[in-house]
């Protein structure tokens, strides 16, 4: 990630996060150390994050959607994922709803697909890193899958 990329999404995040969370630097070595099609999961505060981690960010104190916008404004995403009501993909709650408009209106374009438990649960296992926010509401798990640099950025 370049360095004005980097102190970019410094100031995202720590404009919902303490200047004391010791985990933004391992956010951002994370962010930056993944390749292209590798996947970052932002899990609610229910979610079993330490026991299901290949790498564990915590986030604590911090709620999901400031966290999935902060991203949002710095990691090039080719495709996402969402947990649903119920761990049914046909249903959505409010929080669904929010984490569907910012995806729609973040400036980037992909596709954000709401999936069951059942394939939900694995695909966040298998993420690069979890990152396990404070999000009290349920379902409340996002995953986005990073794109590739444009080549302006690889330069």
């Amino acid at each position: 990630m370049p360095p004005s990329e980097q102190r970019a999404l410094c100031v995202s995040i720590h404009d919902v996060a303490p200047d004391t969370w010791r985990d933004c630097e391992r956010l951002l070595h994370a962010l930056r150390a993944m390749g292209h099609g590798d996947e970052v999961a932002l899990v609610d505060g229910n979610y079993p994050a330490a026991e299901h981690a290949r790498r564990l960010i915590r986030a604590d104190g911090i709620l999901l959607m400031p966290m999935l916008r902060a991203i949002l404004k710095i990691l090039p995403v080719e495709a996402a994922f969402r947990a649903s009501l119920h761990n049914d993909a046909a249903q959505r709650g409010v929080i669904h709803q929010g984490v569907d408009d910012l995806c729609h209106t973040c400036g980037q374009h992909f596709t954000m697909t709401p999936l069951s438990g059942d394939q939900l649960y694995p695909r966040i296992k298998a993420a690069y890193a979890i990152v396990a926010t404070s999000e009290s509401e349920l379902f409340a798990n996002v995953i986005l899958r990073k794109a590739a640099l444009p080549a302006a950025a690889t330069q």
